[in-house]
């Protein structure tokens, strides 16, 4: 399965998490909002530019979608055999791969989506930034953005950002270093300082599932199996 197929049959599955998490009795309430960017090649040109939000359907062109928007509109259900039987799927996004890589762009997006849900929700939790990538940026140097993203707070603290390397190799997954010296390439150790520390719940909840989280652990996974991702995505 290509590495874009999988990606997104996990994000549809923690899509479907999400809703259920805020299901009540009178159905889902407005607990998370969730933004979706998709980058890389343009169809007609790979060496084009394409960073834009990726929800599609009736969600096409949201920056950011509450919970409630997105449990009640799915671009489709799809319908899985599975050994008890058929199951119904929804589907938010659909893969697509071309090109080059505008990671700063991409982050441009989300610095933008965040500063402003910042300013609108100065009490809350700060949002969650995490950037799944196969390759290096080609528009810059993508350290400038991370900063900046890092830099934004609500009162509960500044917005977290987690990079998540994903790769098509049979290398074992490599979870939350706390340096760079264990890290083999450039690529690799630009997305470990580009990261936010490892919040203590969620270092607490990587090592409640048998992960061995040192002081100072970044949130960044580096050569990541769809097993890692799915992972991740859960802590």
């Amino acid at each position: 399965v290509p590495k874009s197929q999988a990606l997104c049959q996990v994000l549809n599955r923690l899509f479907v998490e999400l809703v259920m998490k805020c299901m009540k009795e009178e159905g889902p309430r407005h607990y998370f909002d969730v933004a979706l960017i998709g980058y890389g090649g343009a169809d007609h040109n790979p060496a084009l530019a394409y960073v834009r939000p990726a929800f599609a359907g009736n969600l096409t062109g949201r920056d950011l979608v509450s919970i409630v928007e997105l449990a009640t509109n799915p671009l489709r259900v799809d319908e899985e055999q599975t050994p008890s039987g058929a199951v119904k799927t929804p589907v938010w996004v659909d893969p697509r791969a071309n090109g080059c890589t505008p990671m700063c762009e991409a982050l441009a997006l989300a610095c933008k989506i965040s500063t402003e849900w910042a300013a609108q929700h100065p009490d809350s939790f700060p949002p969650i930034v995490i950037n799944i990538s196969d390759g290096a940026a080609t528009d810059g140097d993508p350290r400038v953005w991370s900063r900046r993203i890092q830099s934004l707070a609500t009162r509960d603290g500044n917005v977290l950002l987690f990079n998540l390397n994903v790769s098509a190799l049979s290398a074992t997954p490599l979870f939350f270093p706390d340096g760079a010296g264990v890290l083999e390439n450039d690529y690799a150790r630009l997305l470990f300082e580009m990261s936010s520390h490892l919040p203590p719940y969620m270092a607490s909840l990587a090592a409640g599932m048998g992960m061995s989280v040192d002081s100072g652990a970044k949130g960044f996974v580096y050569n990541a199996d769809m097993s890692a991702v799915v992972r991740f995505l859960q802590i």
